[in-house]
């Protein structure tokens, strides 16, 4: 089957084919953040608009990168939640109107599903069953995961998710926006151990995250540091070393208790921190000690996408699943309400 996938959950565009049989034909992505960096932060109202710009035309680009005919396809997925309502609305208005147009069934996609079978994608992609670390600007999750759509979902966070933490602290410490990356190259030329930043919601049982005392301590930290309203440079990138040592060993604990409760032996990082060097490193270290695998999807298929929302649809739409023709978006959405779909 193929299936052209949508995403427009947030502030990128995405766009892709998806075919059973041959894998990914084609794929582009539009980011808006240069237009959002004006305002430190995603402002919805934009995203919609710029989605509702880009759309048709990266579409038409998809198709002619495939080597295929506008509607050669057998299915259209499309986000349908979590994310900004306007953003989604945009992208689900325009693929169901396509496929009502090409007379083929359309499915609505959960983002955080797609992001968890992203992996999928890669040549050497994950067996079932396996632990799923889901990090992002707006997530954080860890999910047992023992096929498509069987999730339970084993902790999430309290308050802000990893990514949102990395972005407003690199806010706090005067980084423009996006912050999250640049802090990690920051973070790349401290030394660790200089400042040691609490691992918050380790010493008590559970799998569930919390990292607004962090943000609170780095803060404390950078105003201690500050001379003239000014933090040196080397103080800088150590505070961000031990910031970021503080939020890879938090999530590293939690994947291996994760790891421990459930018995697997895979471990699945994805979601746009998926991307950081030094998260990836220890999450590879405490695999390897556990005796277990590390997976992980390419680079440019961390952060939103429509590869992921092609893969994912089309899984369901040859398991028979459809979405109606009335609009069902959701801000909010559990992974644990998805149905299971059977091989």
């Amino acid at each position: 089957m193929r299936v052209l996938g949508i995403e427009t959950s947030c502030d990128e565009t995405g766009v892709a084919i998806y075919d059973s049989e041959q894998g990914l034909l084609a794929h582009t992505l539009f980011s808006q953040v240069k237009m959002h960096a004006e305002f430190g932060g995603v402002v919805p109202e934009l995203a919609s608009r710029d989605h509702i710009r880009k759309l048709v035309p990266l579409i038409r680009h998809t198709f002619d990168q495939a080597g295929l005919a506008l509607g050669q396809v057998g299915g259209v997925a499309y986000t349908s939640g979590p994310g900004l309502v306007g953003a989604l609305m945009v992208g689900a208005s325009l693929a169901r109107s396509l496929a009502w147009t090409w007379d083929v069934p359309a499915l609505g996609v959960h983002h955080m599903e797609g992001h968890l079978l992203a992996p999928m994608l890669e040549p050497n992609a994950p067996p079932f069953p396996f632990v799923a670390l889901l990090v992002s600007g707006g997530h954080t999750l860890l999910v047992d995961v023992r096929g498509v759509g069987d999730y339970r979902i084993l902790g999430e966070t309290l308050d802000d998710a990893a990514g949102e933490a990395f972005d407003k602290t690199a806010k706090m410490m005067g980084l423009p926006y996006p912050g999250g990356p640049l802090l990690s190259q920051l973070a790349d030329k401290g030394t660790p151990g200089v400042f040691e930043f609490p691992r918050p919601m380790v010493d008590r049982p559970g799998m569930d995250f919390s990292f607004s005392g962090l943000k609170t301590a780095v803060r404390n930290t950078v105003a201690a540091h500050a001379v003239a309203e000014a933090v040196p440079a080397q103080v800088m990138t150590d505070i961000a070393a031990g910031f970021q040592e503080a939020v890879v060993d938090t999530l590293a604990i939690k994947c291996r208790r994760a790891l421990k409760e459930t018995g697997h032996r895979a471990l699945v990082i994805a979601g746009g921190v998926s991307a950081n060097r030094r998260l990836r490193e220890r999450l590879e270290s405490m695999a390897h000690d556990r005796r277990c695998k590390l997976y992980y999807p390419r680079l440019e298929f961390c952060t939103d996408n429509g590869a992921m929302i092609a893969y994912a649809g089309c899984r369901r739409l040859e398991a028979g699943e459809t979405s109606p023709l009335a609009l069902d978006i959701r801000a909010r959405w559990s992974l644990e309400d998805l149905e299971v779909v059977h091989d």
